[in-house]
């Protein structure tokens, strides 16, 4: 028997739950990595804005800070005792994020500027280089407060992140302009790219002194989570036109539009869009209707609710695992409620 989807309210319920843990779980560490990067003494005018702009206006990641919190809880440990890390965790990531946005050429991001967009290639480059240096320094800080032991493996693991993060970027590299992406191929570059999120699983498994079940428990759920919330992005991508035609003529087309072309005899003339290069809104718009009627975005919500099962099965035996359970439900019916969105666009009636 399958299982009911969950009502509207349901749904509701599940996200207002989400958005409370973390504002409860992720604000404090979140506002501790803006003190610290916004007390260093900068001379340059251009990169100190930057910063300002990227870390007040730009970061808002809760998730992580959050994720890492609820997972050291569930395996019994002290949440507490994962801020030192998150903390230079947070701003690591967010220089990866600048980072990936100078590789892809992306000037706007879910409708803002990029800071690679509003400052340019170079000040893009100094001020990841700003967040990296602090993250790494505040890392290292928080490392000689444990035991040796604990530091050396959450060393190893941030170091093993980098090197899976930057052959995920490589092998992307090589999918632009393609048509012909295959989705297995491109979901191993996603499930590459999820080691970010695994990473922080596994640090709060290490720091709440989990058993190596717990371990393998929450590694898998944290990368699954992350192939999850890659997906949802670009969904998100799909649905926003300027987002789109950056991914068309510059980087690696998003997951459901490579579904979709996969269908050799149904895609041809979205393939014709494609390969045009000519991206206009009215073209915009056909093309979320091909996807839809091919049924890209139906096997993106297939491999969708398949990760979502797979990491829930991870947390069966996990003792504490509910509020695991509510952040994976949530950004879960985050990208179904865009799928739900186009398909209204391509049956030519106006999204809520």
């Amino acid at each position: 028997m399958k299982n009911k989807s969950p009502s509207n309210n349901e749904k509701e319920r599940i996200i207002e739950e989400a958005q409370k843990l973390l504002e409860e779980r992720g604000r404090k560490p979140l506002e501790m990595a803006r003190k610290a990067i916004l007390e260093e003494e900068i001379e340059s005018k251009e990169v100190k804005e930057a910063l300002h702009y990227f870390i007040t206006e730009y970061w808002h990641d809760l998730a992580r800070p959050t994720l890492m919190s609820i997972c050291c809880e569930a395996v019994g440990g002290d949440p507490n005792a994962t801020i030192p890390f998150a903390v230079p965790l947070s701003l690591i990531s967010g220089a990866l994020d600048i980072q990936d946005d100078i590789i892809d050429q992306s000037k706007t991001k879910h409708g803002r500027p990029t800071v690679y967009g509003k400052y340019g290639k170079e000040i893009a480059i100094l001020t990841a280089d700003a967040l990296l240096f602090k993250g790494f320094t505040l890392l290292s800080q928080a490392c000689l407060e444990i035991p040796k032991e604990k530091a050396s493996k959450i060393i190893k693991t941030i170091k093993d992140m980098f090197y899976e993060l930057g052959d995920a970027e490589a092998l992307e590299l090589n999918l632009r302009g393609r048509i012909d992406i295959t989705p297995e191929e491109y979901l191993q570059i996603i499930r590459k790219k999820a080691a970010d999120v695994e990473a922080h699983t596994k640090i709060a498994a290490i720091i709440g002194n989990a058993t190596e079940e717990e371990k393998y428990s929450l590694s898998k759920y944290g990368r699954l989570l992350g192939m999850i919330i890659i997906i949802g992005d670009d969904l998100m991508d799909v649905f926003e036109y300027k987002e789109l035609k950056n991914r068309v003529k510059r980087e690696c087309l998003p997951l459901p539009v490579i579904y979709a072309l996969f269908n050799r005899k149904k895609s041809e003339n979205l393939q014709n869009i494609i390969i045009s290069r000519k991206f206009s809104k009215e073209l915009f718009r056909k093309l979320m209707i091909e996807i839809e009627q091919i049924g890209g975005f139906k096997s993106v919500k297939q491999t969708i609710n398949q990760f979502m099962k797979e990491a829930s099965n991870h947390l069966r035996n996990m003792i504490y695992s509910e509020k695991l359970d509510i952040l994976l439900k949530a950004f879960t019916i985050q990208p179904t409620v865009y799928i739900y969105q186009i398909k209204l666009v391509s049956e030519g009636l106006t999204p809520p």
